[in-house]
């Protein structure tokens, strides 16, 4: 089997995502922890590797810790955590980290996601490709141990990581909250007792959390950890009129990744909370002196967003989507705040990296300062109507996407992270945007528009000549 084992087929374009067994084994992880501490230089320093519930995660840590400790790297093991602990503990500490996760992927799948020092990413253009390649050598010809082997020792920063994010967000004039939270069986039924009640040792906040699937579990018995689906959002808007709650929240399998549901059940889309945690970051380093602000938001989200964050006197800086993009266009210009339409917020302040346990604490404090029902916070900041991601199979995408330019002669097109086409009249305006897919031969198609009927139209027959 090992022979067959192909690099290629399981590193993405910014982490390691591949089938536990067939294509991700101990030996194979072994061969990355040497690869890692070759490529960054590690020899002699110390790194962190967190690990979240899934089956092989924990074996798969210690055996990237033998790797790297053969080349001479001393790990810092966290243990069980979210993506953003790691995050938190590769800036505080300033070393590179190493979280094994799949996200949001099923069971059989588990993966890496890498950092240099400081929380910094890592790509396939920006160090990944290279530990591939080391990774595979090391995998073929067996690991070469150095004369001064490195270590493994346990490292705990909860109650570090908790008091940091409570310090980002003012909690103290929250009223009173009712909050389902779904964890899907992920990480987020670790850290939410941490952040948003008593589990570290910290005081409780002013909140009552229904909790939904804590009990950690990578086979996912209730739901798939994806709440990008809406299917997997059905059990915690059930809850949220079952239980009178005000708030909804959900994580993904590794709690990078917040989601959220108004009183009614209503979904609350990521561009809203986009803008509502755009707004309150320009006001916060306002109030600490700043006046050049800038806030990113990628080319997907809502044009409220956009709106918000110039109405509140900042910056707004449009980017391509994807995670590395954003975390290097975060560092370009200084940007307080970056919000993405898949719902990772990204904050300056926790060393430029994505942080959805972040983005609730935001939500919570304005909801709880806010004299009114979620759905009608959510509905200040959803003023035009969105299709979504809608994703289409196409064979030939050049012929899809040249039958789109001559069926909206009227739009005006910028080729910009594929195209997007745009028409505005006296009264009404929409956009859509299609891009293809990096790894599957998929078109993928977002509409607006201030008009639901004309979002519609436009949707439709956008859709009708893709798959025409």
């Amino acid at each position: 089997m090992d022979s067959v084992i192909k690099f290629e087929d399981f590193v993405k374009s910014y982490d390691v995502r591949g089938l536990v067994g067939s294509q991700l084994t101990p030996e194979v992880i072994r061969a990355f922890g040497a690869a890692f501490c070759d490529v960054l230089e590690l020899e002699g320093k110390e790194f962190v590797i967190g690990h979240d519930m899934r089956e092989s995660s924990e074996s798969f840590a210690e055996a990237f810790a033998e790797g790297a400790g053969l080349r001479g790297a001393n790990a810092l093991m966290m243990g069980l955590c979210s993506t953003d602990m790691t995050y938190f503990a590769s800036g505080k500490l300033d070393v590179a980290s190493v979280m094994f996760t799949a996200s949001h992927n099923p069971a059989s799948y588990n993966g890496m996601k890498f950092s240099r020092a400081g929380a910094k990413g890592i790509g396939l253009d920006s160090g990944l490709a290279q530990i591939r390649d080391a990774a595979k050598e090391y995998f073929a010809d067996g690991i070469q141990a150095v004369e001064n082997r490195g270590f493994s020792k346990a490292l705990n920063l909860t109650v570090e990581y908790v008091s940091y994010l409570r310090s980002l967000v003012d909690l103290s004039q929250t009223r009173r909250l009712k909050i389902v939270v779904d964890a899907a069986n992920g990480m987020g039924g670790f850290t939410v007792p941490l952040v948003l009640q008593d589990a570290a040792g910290l005081e409780a906040l002013n909140l009552a959390i229904v909790p939904l699937y804590f009990e950690l579990d990578g086979s996912f018995p209730n739901h798939e950890a994806n709440p990008l689906q809406v299917e997997n959002l059905r059990d915690l808007q059930q809850a949220v009129v079952q239980h009178g709650a005000d708030l909804g929240l959900a994580f993904d399998g590794d709690a990078d990744r917040c989601f959220a549901v108004d009183e009614k059940g209503g979904l609350v889309s990521p561009s809203a909370l986009s803008a509502i945690v755009s707004v309150r970051e320009i006001d916060r380093v306002r109030a600490l002196g700043e006046t050049d602000i800038t806030v990113l938001h990628n080319l997907l989200t809502s044009r409220v967003v956009e709106e918000r964050i110039a109405a509140a006197g900042a910056k707004p800086v449009r980017t391509k989507v994807g995670h590395s993009l954003i975390k290097e266009q975060m560092a370009a210009t200084g940007a307080v705040f970056g919000g993405e339409h898949s719902a990772h917020y990204y904050f300056r302040d926790f060393w430029g990296a994505d942080n959805g346990m972040l983005a609730a604490l935001h939500l919570i404090s304005e909801l709880g300062a806010f004299d009114g029902a979620m759905s009608e916070l959510s509905a200040a900041f959803t003023p035009y109507f969105s299709s979504g991601e809608i994703n289409s199979t196409v064979s030939d995408v050049p012929a899809a996407l040249e039958r789109l330019r001559r069926a909206f002669p009227e739009c005006s097109i910028e080729e910009y992270d594929g195209l997007t086409f745009s028409s505005t009249t006296e009264d009404s305006w929409f956009w859509f945007n299609v891009r293809s897919s990096n790894t599957e031969p998929l078109l993928r198609l977002n509409a607006e528009s201030n008009h639901e009927a004309l979002m519609v139209e436009i949707r439709d027959k956008a859709i009708q000549i893709i798959r025409n």
